[in-house]
């Protein structure tokens, strides 16, 4: 008789998945990959490798700031920023990669502000473990990433969305985006929360090997959805299949087709990371155009 394949085998599956999206399009393999990590540390990972395209978004007109809120199991941190005058202001909630909320998240943070919003980066992962103490990316993957229920990331959401209330923001006009993991989530959201408006979903998952921790994925949620989704792409991603984007496009149109996907031919996973390799000015200027462009319809 087959064996059934265990949790931690669907995990190993789903991380080597996660493994190859996280690589530079067709210029390392994985072991060069993984002396790359070996030889710069954490860097490749969290911090600026292309000085040249970084971008640093001043914080001038703005009130940023961390915080912590009760929810099960500790205090959730997190990181804010909002024009600093105005009241009832929209809120967008911005999960993260899996390398937690480092300073690109926080920088889309003030990016959104300056367009107008409340947005708010919860750290997700803090009961699991910091992601900037361990070793490479696929121990982020096994010892953190891995063990970080979907419910749980649905419950610490809502927190924040609760809690922006009593921060400016307004609860009846909220939206979120996320990259990579988080856009996976973005889409997971979506179909959890009733009173979301819109989502921005950057090139995360669509489909995987289904857990107690992941019980469901994107193409599973498609009819549950309370709120348009954008979705952005990339053709050249190495963990996300064409496949698995044209069969989320053809379930979205199914559905009524208030959510899309645009897809970036030559575009990698994580083209829109300007402190990485993988970045590419060109689509990751056009998907923020498209992504302000979509939150402003939905949440006026």
């Amino acid at each position: 008789m087959q064996a059934t394949p265990s949790r931690a085998q669907h995990a190993t599956e789903d991380e080597r998945g996660q493994f190859d999206s996280l690589l530079p399009a067709a210029r390392l393999d994985r072991r060069g990959f993984l002396a790359g990590i070996a030889a710069t540390g954490f860097a490749l990972a969290v911090q600026p490798v292309h000085a040249s395209t970084v971008i640093s978004t001043s914080g001038t007109g703005l009130a940023t700031g961390t915080a912590a809120i009760a929810v099960e199991g500790g205090e959730l941190p997190l990181y804010y920023a909002r024009p600093a005058a105005g009241d009832r202001l929209p809120i967008v909630l911005v999960v993260q990669e899996i390398f937690g909320v480092h300073e690109h998240i926080r920088d889309v943070c003030r990016r959104l502000a300056h367009a107008g919003y409340l947005a708010i980066a919860p750290e997700l992962f803090f009961r699991q473990g910091d992601p900037t103490t361990q070793p490479d990316i696929p121990a982020i993957l096994q010892n953190i990433v891995a063990k970080v229920p979907d419910a749980q990331v649905m419950g610490d959401l809502d927190a924040c969305a609760a809690w922006s209330a009593s921060q400016g923001g307004d609860p009846a006009r909220l939206a979120i985006t996320g990259f990579c993991w988080g856009g996976r989530i973005t889409w997971l959201y979506a179909a959890h929360k009733p009173s979301v408006k819109a989502g921005v979903a950057w090139y995360g998952r669509l489909s995987g090997a289904v857990s107690e921790f992941t019980p469901q994925h994107p193409l599973d949620v498609v009819g549950r959805l309370h709120a348009p989704v954008l979705g952005l792409y990339g053709g050249q991603d190495q963990g996300i299949p064409l496949a698995d984007v044209e069969k989320m496009q053809a379930a979205l149109s199914a559905a009524g087709g208030r959510s899309t996907i645009h897809v970036y031919p030559d575009a990698p996973h994580a083209f829109h990371a300007d402190y990485r390799p993988s970045y590419r000015k060109a689509e990751a200027e056009d998907g923020w155009k498209r992504a302000l462009a979509h939150l402003g319809a939905a949440l006026g």
